[in-house]
């Protein structure tokens, strides 16, 4: 059995046991952690299956949840795959995870399952009052490999549905983030069904989120995603905000990356960053 979320460990002794070498990657892991360690004490590893973008950024905002998001608590939340499949045929060839050839009628159903777990989590995180059995809540549910995966389906149907949004407010003409237009740029996605089958289907099978799949992602939970790019130490790249003109109200989760691919997540933030 694999820890999706490992206990805390101190940041720099994880650095010192992972980047030993004299090489240049080595030494900028090495800065790049110290930078993060400005800011946070501990990091802890997420278990690495190609869905660690979405673990991550779950995990996160979980950990930290105080109140239910807007868009989970309208009454119509969980009545969007009946809405969507209504009006997008396509639709039916969702992917759903380990059941390929499901029916239209079991993919509506199995969906708004996924998404009425989400709202019911969420609930139950954010009203617990003390940090630690908040702690211990969100370490209790990425140990319920049934739930979590279910939790990541719901995830990517959200990411389907702001993506559609996206399309078609830019096909109106109205006014779409940058991150938009190069989503829709792509050979393989220049509609929200080739997203679907090209990308989102596969994300947790054969491949994690890519680049322009986590500004979507920001976008469908309405969070920023601060991430520290450790390979990309001394650039201005170095720290990356999903989507990188946030609103102002958005909540902010930050994860770490050596690579892009694979994501982790600092926690316990210094005292004095806190003031």
């Amino acid at each position: 059995y694999k820890l999706s979320v490992s206990p805390e460990m101190d940041i720099m002794e994880y650095c010192r046991k992972e980047w030993r070498g004299n090489t240049p990657a080595a030494k900028r892991m090495r800065k790049g952690y110290e930078a993060v360690a400005q800011k946070f004490a501990s990091i802890r590893r997420i278990r690495g299956d190609n869905y660690c973008a979405f673990r991550a950024t779950l995990f996160q905002a979980l950990s930290q949840a105080t109140q239910l998001p807007r868009w989970l608590q309208s009454e119509d939340f969980t009545m969007l795959p009946e809405n969507l499949l209504s009006k997008y045929d396509w639709i039916k060839q969702w992917q759903l995870r380990q059941k390929p050839g499901k029916r239209m009628g079991e993919i509506r159903d199995e969906l708004k399952e996924y998404l009425i777990l989400l709202k019911k989590k969420w609930k139950n995180i954010s009203e617990i009052k003390g940090p630690l059995e908040k702690q211990e809540a969100c370490d209790k549910l990425f140990k319920n490999e049934e739930e979590e995966y279910s939790l990541y389906e719901a995830l990517k149907f959200l990411m389907l549905n702001t993506a559609i949004e996206l399309y078609n407010a830019d096909k109106s003409g109205r006014r779409v983030p940058v991150f938009s237009w190069l989503l829709f740029a792509r050979d393989t996605s220049s509609n929200p069904c080739q997203l679907m089958h090209n990308h989102l289907n596969h994300i947790g099978h054969s491949g994690g989120l890519e680049q322009v799949e986590m500004f979507l992602l920001a976008y469908a939970l309405q969070y920023t995603i601060q991430v520290y790019r450790l390979y990309k130490y001394s650039t201005d790249e170095f720290i990356t905000l999903y989507p990188n003109d946030p609103e102002e109200d958005w909540p902010v989760v930050t994860l770490i990356t050596e690579d892009d691919r694979h994501y982790n997540i600092p926690v316990r933030m210094c005292q004095e960053t806190m003031l």
